[in-house]
């Protein structure tokens, strides 16, 4: 019988829809892969009792609980406490870790308030995952329940402080706990341009062969801007076994829908555009309207794109699309236009290719152009087009599917001339 750990997130802000609680999902998703059961997900606000009364609750059926937040130093942060009282322990100051938060304020140059010294208090009996990217530590609480012995793990609610102690401490231990020797390994490929349930259906043959207690797990996990993941995940006695597996699968899988694979792993369609312009030894400059900065944001995210990117022209107003970019009179949502601005901007910045945006986010219409309009303009050696499409989903959504999309089409436009250079 696999291990049993539920979460607890802790905040009145996910209460109040002021936080949308990922880090639960997150969670939730990194405990499947590692073979961990997790049948419960609570959230409670910043109250000592209700948290208490929660974690109680879901000790009663879990093995462990993951505790996701209210480890900060103001008066409502309050895991801490509650995790003493379930314990049925008192809270002490650790010096060291107080020493860590006061070198963390110096070297920043800061003055550390008093209050600060609360994220060093500990429940007797706990053990601490040590802060490397903030000034919370992760706590290790073991506790009995009816009797039985049982895990409580406390993690900060910063979510790339919250992934890395799950990585680095507590994933670790809880397979070490399950008593599970076996190896686990996944392998993600990044698609775009299909629903999920169009790529359900494409995958339909290949998941039927995946039911076998000795073949990987599929799973689709429709990621915004970051694509539409297909994750396999394999479990074996060794990694050299998991990788074997994944290697044949991820063939399998590919045969299927090569045509939209973009991206493996950690890999993003900003990135893999990037290296095809460093291949080809071109440099990049885009000119944004509807997405207004968006697509420059996310490339300047990864390191290293300044050997690539030029800039960024973030041509809102249209008088700004003319006296910059020399479009012409006449609709800024438009073919004509989206070219205009893609040979621009590479003229104004020096680049090799230029990449234009122009569309409608809506609500409302545009130069008699519905919302989700996207016009994408591509202009370098060997190509000079622009696409055109209507993507779904409410302004903000539409904004992030156009930066993707715009990507996508200049990343099959960057691989087709480079596929017909070679031929």
């Amino acid at each position: 019988m696999a291990l049993r750990c539920d979460v607890l997130a802790v905040g009145t802000e996910l209460l109040l829809g002021q936080i949308i609680d990922s880090n639960s999902a997150w969670i939730g998703g990194e405990l499947a892969a590692n073979g961990i059961d997790s049948l419960i997900q609570v959230k409670v606000g910043d109250n000592v009792d209700r948290i208490e009364v929660q974690l109680l609750h879901l000790l009663e059926q879990a093995d462990a609980v993951i505790m996701c937040g209210g480890l900060g130093p103001t008066h409502d942060d309050l895991t801490r406490n509650a995790i003493a009282a379930v314990m049925g322990v008192e809270l002490v100051l650790d010096d060291a870790i107080g020493d860590v938060i006061r070198e963390m304020f110096a070297t920043r140059g800061r003055r550390m308030p008093d209050n600060n010294l609360r994220q060093a208090e500990v429940p007797v009996g706990a053990s601490i995952i040590p802060q490397t990217r903030g000034t919370a530590p992760g706590l290790i609480c073991p506790v009995r329940v009816a009797g039985i012995e049982k895990v409580i793990y406390a993690v900060p609610g910063v979510p790339h402080e919250m992934k890395d102690m799950m990585e680095r401490a507590i994933l670790p231990d809880l397979r070490r706990r399950s008593g599970d020797d076996a190896v686990i390994a996944s392998r993600v490929l990044r698609t775009w341009g299909e629903s999920e349930s169009a790529l359900n259906e494409r995958l339909d043959g290949v998941i039927d062969q995946l039911e076998g207690s000795d073949t990987p797990t599929l799973a689709f996990l429709a990621s915004g801007w970051e694509g539409l993941k297909v994750r396999l995940t394999a479990k074996t006695g060794s990694l050299a076994a998991c990788n074997e597996q994944l290697d044949h699968w991820e063939r399998v899988v590919r045969a299927e829908i090569e045509d939209i694979i973009f991206a493996t792993d950690d890999e993003t369609m900003e990135s893999v555009v990037l290296n095809l312009c460093r291949e080809r030894g071109n440099t990049l400059a885009v000119a944004e309207s509807v997405t207004g900065g968006l697509v420059g944001a996310r490339l300047t995210e990864i390191a290293g794109a300044s050997d690539v990117f030029r800039g960024d022209v973030v041509s809102y107003a249209t008088e700004v699309k003319q006296q910059l970019l020399g479009v012409g009179d006449g609709p800024v949502v438009s073919e004509s236009a989206a070219r205009q601005m893609a040979h621009g901007v590479r003229e104004r910045l020096g680049a090799d290719i230029g990449l234009s945006l122009t569309g409608v986010a809506g609500p409302a219409e545009q130069d008699d152009q519905p919302a989700g309009t996207l016009y994408v303009g591509m202009v370098g050696p060997g190509f000079d087009e622009v696409r055109h499409v209507r993507l779904p989903g409410q302004r903000e959504q539409m904004r992030q599917f156009a930066v993707i999309t715009s990507l996508g089409f200049l990343r099959e436009l960057l691989i087709g001339v480079g596929d017909s250079a070679a031929d």
